[in-house]
C-alpha cells in the first residue's frame, strides 16, 4: 500500500470547485477533494491564481491518466508527481 496524493492544477476556481465535485462520483472518492489557491510567484493579482485540488488516494487505485483528462477538460493538468 503507498501513500499517494495526486495534485490537480486548474485555471480558476470555479473549474477547481467543478472538478472537486466531479471527482467523487466519477473515481468513487469517499474523501472530499481539498482546494488551495496557488499565487504564482511575483504576482499580487489574485486573478493571476492557479487553483490546485488535492486528492488522497491511500491505496494508490486512481488512475492518473484519468485523472489528468478531467483535468484537461477544464484547461488544466494533472501535477507530476
Amino acid at each position: 500500500m503507498s501513500d499517494v496524493r495526486h495534485v490537480l492544477v486548474l485555471p480558476d476556481r470555479d473549474a477547481a470547485e467543478e472538478v472537486a465535485e466531479a471527482l467523487p462520483e466519477r473515481f468513487g472518492l469517499t474523501e472530499e477533494p481539498q482546494l488551495f489557491r496557488d499565487a504564482l510567484a511575483g504576482e499580487d493579482d489574485a486573478e493571476d491564481a492557479q487553483w490546485l485540488v488535492v486528492v488522497e488516494d491511500p491505496r494508490g487505485l486512481l488512475d492518473p491518466a484519468a485523472l489528468d483528462a478531467l483535468a484537461a477538460e477544464h484547461e488544466g493538468w494533472l501535477e507530476a508527481p
